[in-house]
């Protein structure tokens, strides 16, 4: 039997979704849990494995198990044996031909940058902090160039291990909300770092260092030391994952969201 899950969690204290044998990871305490019911050794399989310090308002995963189990056994079961920074939303019986990260479509990200003279204590590790003023509107249109199907080796990690570096990004936005911006991506996958070293470059031209289409150039010249720093990952979040309509999961977008209804992430 495969099961999806859907699951949300605060990054900031794990090396980050992979399993690893002498750091805390989101996949290791998953799986730990899920033994715990199933009673069975499990091996968990992603959506896409965020960083050190990302998080995840939706991360998509599938094992399989011989354990039979009512499907609440995997959502209230599971969380009580998982720390408080990590839970499951819902469970999901699933084809075989379904894998968490093949199936998948689409990827959303939503970076949340705090804008202030200092750091806010009640947001730390949940935003990236810049304290110089950020001009919005060459921010909008500095983010719009990154839209489209490019080589984006520019913004790529040196330890990326993506065969290719071509990904389309088929949506881009920025809106702000003072002290507070958020930006939002959409493609069809990233590369290692590639949202923090764009957000690097984007905040850069923000500052007034660079006019909007020295994304453009970026891009162009496929060199990551021509880019700006990499930027911090605690404003970043996993927000969604696009998969065919046939499986009908109860809901696959959520959104950064602490302008309205007080509350941290609203589903969509």
């Amino acid at each position: 039997m495969k099961i999806a899950l859907c699951i949300e969690y605060d990054g900031s204290n794990y090396s980050g979704w992979q399993k690893q044998s002498d750091v805390d990871s989101i996949q290791g305490e998953i799986e730990k849990a899920l033994e715990s019911i199933a009673l069975e050794k499990l091996d968990t399989y992603a959506s896409g494995r965020t960083d050190t310090g990302v998080h995840a308002l939706i991360q998509i995963i599938h094992f399989d198990t011989q354990s039979e189990r009512p499907i609440t056994a995997w959502v209230r079961g599971v969380n009580s044996f998982l720390p408080s920074s990590i839970r499951v939303l819902w469970a999901q019986v699933v084809d075989d031909a379904f894998h968490a990260r093949y199936s998948a479509s689409q990827r959303h990200y939503e970076y949340l940058v705090y804008n202030a003279s200092f750091p806010s204590a009640l947001w730390a590790n949940k935003t990236g902090w810049i304290h110089d003023e950020l001009d919005f509107k060459k921010m909008k249109e500095a983010i719009q160039y990154f839209e489209g199907e490019h080589d984006f080796s520019a913004f790529r990690s040196s330890e990326c291990q993506a065969k290719s570096p071509v990904r389309k990004m088929s949506r881009t936005s920025i809106e702000n909300y003072h002290p507070f911006f958020l930006f939002k991506f959409s493609a069809n996958g990233f590369l290692h770092h590639q949202i923090r070293n764009m957000m690097g470059a984007i905040l850069y031209i923000g500052k007034g260092n660079h006019p909007s289409d020295y994304i453009k150039e970026l891009l162009l010249s496929k060199d990551r030391t021509k880019s700006p720093p990499t930027f911090s990952p605690d404003g970043l979040y996993l927000a969604g994952v696009d998969y065919d309509k046939e499986y009908a999961f109860p809901f696959m977008h959520r959104t950064v969201n602490i302008f309205y209804n007080n509350y941290l992430c609203q589903d969509r």
